[in-house]
């Protein structure tokens, strides 16, 4: 029985106008929505989120330059003959069946295609269902993280009441083991590390960022980073920074593709990989949310043997020595990778048991909540503990103003250097130049006086007061940041 193709010179115009018509639609719809989107992030102010959803935009591009390059390599990939040995070697199920006609080219020589016709199509859509649903699993999990960590507005709110600022006056003095960020991370198992882990693995299920968690790092840093009593929204710059890290997780690296291909390289059934792949997400999650919860209890230990008295509130010092390599940012590149997962079709041959899909439905649920509700957060509130702070810092108004003022400042110095320079020639050329001392100052920059740089709301209380040199630059900078 031969079956006969049917060509697009066989099919009516109309089916193939009301085909061509639904993609466009679905087409339109999408990029109406991206950019109702844009406006709505940039409506808020949300620079950070924008930039993630031009990386989005980026992705399909390049899905669509994927797909128009397989499409137009279908046939001359297919073409390509390999031997018959080699062609049955690391093959992705035990008992594989070949339904797809062979290329004529490479049954007559007794070989196989490099990959068939058939084997091209399902290339391409297992690449788009990796990208699409890398982005979508990134959006649900920043989602969840959102919602979990909206609590903490209240407990930034806490922090500008007398009754929280009676309680961590600085004029008090108590014993270590008298506040309750002690009672809670210094116990039994704190001094010892194989007794620490467990601890750890375990608090991170229950209360994973606690109030008082919250409120002793948020201490920390502002006392690292700011003056004593600043009014510094510390919930903000954690919500910026989470949003900068969202652009990164949601972008497809170049790293992010090689790894795709060795997962699609470990699908071979040699390598038994339905029974370890996926637990590997869920087992890393674990080992981050463990290191997360560690940190703290390490930071709570440092404290206690520097002093046993605490002046005001528990303090803890951020230091990058904390992190794996000293380097806080590999976290974020750890839950990168555990938000990439390679997934085959429910009716693979790995899945051909309702159990198998169970198993792996659940698991992919599983890491899909303890990654946004549980690791996320504490993510964003312990890599805050480093060292340096990140540039995030400044709110987007306050950004503006010392680029602004940083243009200002260029262009007036190059001004006074254009003077000075050619103030010589005119001396020398005539004398009837009155060469005021006035005149040869910047028009902007007097000689040790402060400036300050205002913003485009006249009741917003952000400035930058800036103490100008003889030379033009900045010698101290003194910021105060009050969100209305």
């Amino acid at each position: 029985m031969t079956s006969s193709v049917i060509t697009l010179e066989s099919t009516p115009t109309w089916a193939v106008a009301a085909v061509v018509f639904f993609l466009i639609s679905i087409s339109i719809c999408i990029e109406h929505l991206l950019h109702l989107l844009a406006k709505y992030f940039n409506k808020n102010r949300r620079k950070y989120l924008i930039q993630a959803l031009d990386k989005i935009k980026s992705e399909l591009l390049q899905l669509g330059f994927i797909s128009l390059l397989l499409t137009v390599g279908e046939k001359p990939i297919a073409n390509i003959c390999i031997p018959k040995s080699i062609g049955e070697t690391f093959l992705p199920c035990s008992d594989p069946s070949n339904d797809s006609p062979e290329e004529a080219k490479c049954e007559e020589q007794g070989m196989v295609s490099l990959l068939s016709r058939q084997g091209m199509k399902e290339l391409q859509y297992l690449i788009f269902v990796l990208a699409f649903f890398h982005s979508l699993s990134c959006i649900l999990t920043f989602g969840l993280g959102m919602a979990k960590m909206r609590k903490w507005k209240s407990w930034e709110a806490e922090t500008r009441t007398l009754e929280y600022q009676f309680s961590n006056d600085p004029r008090r003095f108590l014993l270590i083991h008298q506040t309750t960020f002690a009672r809670r991370h210094l116990r039994f198992w704190s001094e010892h590390r194989f007794l620490r882990w467990p601890a750890c693995f375990l608090r991170q299920f229950y209360a994973s960022v606690s109030k008082v968690d919250y409120f002793t790092l948020r201490h920390g840093f502002i006392t690292a980073h700011f003056s004593e009593g600043s009014t510094f929204d510390f919930q903000k710059y954690i919500k910026r920074t989470l949003e900068k890290d969202f652009g990164v997780v949601v972008g497809i690296s170049l790293w992010v593709w090689i790894l795709s291909m060795l997962f699609i390289f470990l699908n071979a059934h040699d390598f038994y990989n339905y029974l370890w792949l996926p637990f590997i997400p869920l087992l890393m999650l674990l080992l981050v949310g463990t290191q997360l919860q560690g940190i703290i209890s390490r930071m709570c230990l440092e404290s206690q043997e520097k002093s046993q008295v605490v002046r005001g509130t528990f303090l803890v010092r951020p230091s990058d020595h904390f992190f794996w390599f000293g380097w806080p940012k590999l976290l974020l590149h750890l839950m990168h990778f555990i938000l990439f997962q390679y997934k085959f079709g429910f009716r693979s041959c790995f899945h051909r048991k309702t159990e198998d899909i169970v198993i792996r439905l659940a698991m992919g649920v599983l890491v899909q909540v303890l990654y946004g509700y549980v690791t996320l957060p504490l993510y964003a509130l312990v890599t805050q503990m480093g060292t340096s702070m990140k540039k995030v810092i400044f709110p987007e108004k306050v950004v503006e103003g010392l680029k602004r003022w940083r243009a200002n400042a260029r262009r007036n110095i190059a001004l006074k250097n254009n003077y000075t320079s050619a103030r010589p020639s005119l001396d020398n050329n005539t004398t009837s130049i009155n060469t005021s001392p006035s005149f040869g100052a910047s028009p902007s920059f007097n000689l040790n006086t402060t400036h300050c740089v205002k913003f485009d709301q006249p009741s917003s209380s952000e400035y930058l007061a800036v103490g100008v040199k003889d030379e033009g630059e900045a010698n101290s900078t003194n910021r105060e940041t009050k969100d209305s």
